[in-house]
């Protein structure tokens, strides 16, 4: 028996190597490649791993993925017409997309073709014409699994001792089957988490067992702890990290603060929203005997504390980044850190790591100094106090309130003019009550306190970026850096959006990047109060790219910035902590490191970002159905805010609430979905409903579960 478990395991691991082979294979799936090419590529290289490539290979062979061409070269078996590799992405019908690296078209794949693949799995697929039409493609194998574990109710089946899991994910369509022994307390109709362990070739249905129990379907707790799972995103530290984190001496001394610039006396303060506990950034000022304003961005040190090679820094590095939910954070360091030993707290001594400036009068600056400080926060302001110093003229520090926001307002006009892009979108938050129940909805917009705290912490960024990749006289000097980039925007969305505010009458120049930033700005600015704002903001946003973290400095597109870094937040941002260390490491004279590690960094905080913002918007989706429920039967106007084949989307603009309309609920005509215009057409009657206009809608359904609201029209 134990035989047979030992040559099952050692079976599953040449699996294992042989994917990893292909995929590697694949990639340049012409070309023939030696053993010792195909083991350095997948990082075999000790005699024992290469000996299981030798095996791997003779599995692959025996099973026709690869041809041998000669004695030990090999090659992808390209007979099965061409294979590709890439991400599967799919619709709610269960027909799916691959998106392939280097192919301009996703690649349709019908449902009947996607074998075991789920959602965001990379998958080897084979394309072919289908009837001589459009290029498809077929599941071949599953390389990599998105994930292994997946929210969904709980079904029992009575009688039969089993059940199954129906995820929630629209996009997942098999059920997941669950035996007896692998139900673990679950009840009939709870949600739950459920861990995919096997997929037979022949059944339709992975099977898997339930790992933990959520609770009822649409209660609070249940439905935010829901998205936490549902993205991956641990809500509680181990003990052992928090027993670290306990453990870390607090202490100011004297040694220490011998090392660093004592910046004690200096007048500091910090500026944050009302109700937040970590505070990343301080500000301190002085007048110099020359005129000008000494201005230190402070910044806590965190890298001071968290070193490398630590569990500390692994669950760190492994978070990558704090989330924000509507009623709760889930934070990258744990609470003792994040909210009290880094917290640049007042009236506390805190070791910071600092960017000094002297700015003249017209906020230029004339020098800079990096380095590790100590400071003294002498008072803490919120964005509202700051904000009535500036709007006043008085109070506490007022003077010194309104030098940094004249200076603030200089830096962000000569941005704007160098090709930064601003798109002030108000964000929605909610008033809740003692049960994180949502009572009211308002919307956070941006004043002058707040672009007074951006522009310094821009200014931080870009500086420290600048300085560790640029020479004195301006060259490059080639040193690894984080940097966060920001592509210019997709040409053909740019060439699509101005063919369409055309028909309103508007004209962009797309001759130059910054030609385009300046019709940005202006078409902003031109929309700004009028019908089709939110319409053509949003369609602005979508041609944008994504930004994202490198270690190649393309720029800041949305910014007009050559080079920028995040090294503004570290209690929350593990980029940032990485920029702290290299920073220190360039200070102390060190030697650039290699960037391909780095890169690899870059991609992992990445994709945690994208994680985070995606699991904060469905806890904003989830709070706004939970505040409509109490609305439901009530008419509300509204603004057509996306358009798709089955519906349109409406938002209401008092509370930012989202709802979809189905065409098959309009009974006066058939309607279809004209893609160029965002429009909704009827065939008979040409009746138009078009991205921007107002209508009436009633709301006749919110799901909780499936965070969804049901509009309909009223006339």
């Amino acid at each position: 028996m134990k035989q047979q478990h030992k040559s099952q395991k050692q079976d599953q691991k040449l699996r294992d190597i042989g994917k990893l082979i292909l995929r590697l294979m694949n990639k340049k799936a012409s070309k023939i490649y030696n053993y010792k090419q195909i083991a350095d590529g997948i990082e075999y290289k000790n005699p024992r791993q290469r000996e299981l490539v030798i095996q791997a290979l003779h599995k692959l062979k025996a099973e026709d993925k690869i041809k041998e061409t000669e004695k030990n070269k090999y090659i992808v078996n390209l007979q099965i017409t061409d294979t590709l590799t890439g991400v599967i992405d799919f619709a709610a019908n269960g027909n799916a997309y691959v998106k392939v690296e280097g192919v301009e078209d996703d690649i349709f794949i019908h449902q009947k073709n996607v074998k075991d693949a789920l959602q965001g799995d990379t998958v080897l697929i084979v394309t072919y014409h289908f009837k001589g039409k459009k290029l498809e493609g077929s599941v071949l194998e599953v390389l990599e699994r998105a994930n292994d574990t997946f929210v969904g109710t709980f079904q029992f089946v009575p009688h039969k001792d089993f059940g199954f899991v129906v995820i929630d994910k629209k996009q997942i369509n098999n059920d997941f089957f669950i035996p007896k022994n692998k139900i673990n307390g679950a009840k009939d109709g709870e949600k739950v988490v459920v861990k995919m362990l096997n997929w037979d070739a022949n059944s339709k249905n992975p099977e898997g067992e339930i790992i933990q129990v959520l609770g009822l379907p649409g209660e609070h707790e249940t439905e935010i702890h829901s998205i936490l799972a549902e993205y991956g995103l641990p809500y509680e530290f181990p003990p052992e990290v928090e027993a670290e984190a306990d453990k870390i001496d607090r202490k100011i001394t004297a040694a220490e603060v011998k090392k660093r610039r004592d910046m004690r006396k200096v007048l500091t303060f910090t500026i944050d929203p009302k109700d937040a506990k970590d505070f990343d950034d301080a500000l301190s000022l002085q007048k110099l005997e020359n005129g000008n304003w000494e201005i230190g961005v402070h910044i806590a040190d965190v890298s001071h504390y968290v070193r490398p090679g630590t569990i500390l820094d692994d669950e760190a590095y492994n978070r990558a980044t704090s989330v924000y939910l509507v009623d709760r954070v889930v934070p990258m360091l744990p609470e003792v850190l994040s909210n009290d030993v880094c917290s640049l707290r007042p009236n506390e001594d805190k070791f910071t790591f600092s960017a000094v400036f002297e700015l003249n009068d017209k906020a230029e600056v004339q020098n800079q100094w990096f380095g590790r400080t100590v400071i003294h926060s002498d008072r803490r302001f919120t964005y509202e106090e700051a904000q009535e110093r500036i709007e006043t003229k008085t109070g506490e520090l007022a003077e010194e309130i309104l030098v940094l926001d004249k200076l603030a307002k200089i830096l962000r006009k000569n941005r704007i003019k160098n090709g930064a892009i601003t798109f002030d979108r108000s964000e929605v938050r909610f008033n809740l009550d003692e049960n994180n129940e949502p009572i009211g909805v308002y919307f956070k917009i941006s004043k002058d306190s707040n672009h007074l705290i951006e522009e310094f912490m821009l200014l931080a960024n870009r500086k420290v970026s600048e300085f560790v990749s640029l020479t004195r006289k301006g060259e490059t000097t080639g040193n690894t850096f984080v940097y966060r980039v920001h592509d210019d925007p997709n040409p053909t969305k740019l060439e699509a959006l101005r063919e369409f505010v055309g028909t309103f009458g508007y004209k962009m120049n797309l001759a130059n990047s910054k030609k385009v930033a300046e019709s940005l700005n202006n078409l902003l600015r031109d929309v700004k109060g009028k019908g089709e704002e939110n319409m053509i903001e949003t369609l602005a946003m979508r041609s944008m790219s994504k930004a994202v973290y490198s270690t190649n400095p393309i720029g800041h597109y949305g910014l007009g910035f050559e080079y920028y870094s995040h090294f503004t937040s570290p209690i929350r941002r593990y980029p940032d902590l990485i920029a702290h260390r290299l920073l220190q490491h360039y200070l102390d004279g060190g030697k650039s490191p290699f960037a391909a590690e780095y890169e690899e960094y870059c991609k992992h905080c990445s994709d945690m970002e994208r994680l985070a913002s995606d699991a904060e918007r469905d806890s904003i989706k989830f709070m706004q159905v939970k505040f409509m429920e109490k609305h439901v039967g009530e008419v509300f106007e509204g603004v057509i805010s996306g358009t798709a084949d089955f519906g349109f989307w409406v938002e209401i603009p008092e509370n930012g609430a989202e709802g979809l309309i189905k065409l098959r609920d309009l009974m006066d005509d058939s309607y279809f979905h004209e893609a160029k215009t965002h429009s909704i057409v009827g065939m008979r009657t040409g009746k138009t409903y078009q991205l921007g206009d107002t209508i009436k809608i009633k709301v006749v359904k919110a799901n909780l579960v499936a965070k969804q609201l049901d509009f309909k029209v009223v006339d």
